[in-house]
């Protein structure tokens, strides 16, 4: 009886994740600013002032983690894992058919399913500033800027986010045979954010109809 061998199965190295640093600052200030208002409201309010703060917090504190602290990326050598505002979908890259960079950056599965990669978001200002540096390298004869037209390349000129598509591509590309790739897809819901932002609508509701 041979023993068994977890390299096979196991990922080559840990997971690389992918987050958007601006969204999370942005998340924090909102939750520091928004409990500030709501808590004093609370603890000082008078009449229904301190419901509504209470539902108005029971709602907006999960959405607002919802768009700007919980989005992330996971990519290791036998998956992608991708935690979006309200779920999060598990892809073995046996299951991925491509990723495509637009307006949004988005992966397809094989069977067609589309997920937007929330935490890697679009930068149409870095496209243009990238543009703006071939165009400049070109006129003035730069002969490295040939290389920037080649996504791949180590001297490739690419926005932060494309550069990151580029990556889980080559990723994606190199991992859909091996063994400890295959599989199916799994979406599971978030329903750590949906249920309390669920019961603070509720709430929100039932004070402003009482009243």
């Amino acid at each position: 009886m041979t023993d068994p061998q977890p390299s096979a199965a196991e990922p080559q190295y840990k997971d690389r994740t992918f987050r958007s640093s601006g969204g999370i600052a942005g998340g924090v200030l909102l939750l520091a600013l928004g409990g500030w208002l709501g808590i004093d409201a609370i603890i000082r309010g008078e009449g229904r002032t301190p419901w509504l703060a209470l539902a108005g917090l029971l709602l907006a504190v999960p959405l607002v983690v919802a768009f700007t602290v919980r989005p992330a990326v996971y990519a290791n050598d036998d998956r992608l894992r991708i935690r979006n505002p309200f779920r999060t979908i598990t892809l073995p890259w046996a299951s991925v058919s491509g990723l495509r960079s637009g307006y949004s950056n988005e992966v397809f599965t094989q069977s067609g399913t589309k997920y937007q990669l929330w935490a890697i978001p679009v930068s149409l200002r870095g496209r243009k500033k990238v543009a703006r540096r071939k165009s400049q390298g070109a006129a003035a004869g730069d002969p490295s800027v040939a290389t920037a037209h080649h996504p791949g390349h180590p001297d490739s000129l690419r926005a932060a986010g494309d550069q990151i598509m580029d990556d889980l591509r080559d990723l994606s590309e190199q991992r859909a045979g091996a063994l400890s790739a295959q599989g199916e897809p799994v979406v599971r819901w978030g329903y750590e954010i949906i249920a309390p932002a669920v019961a603070g609508a509720v709430l929100l509701a039932v004070v402003l109809a009482v009243a």
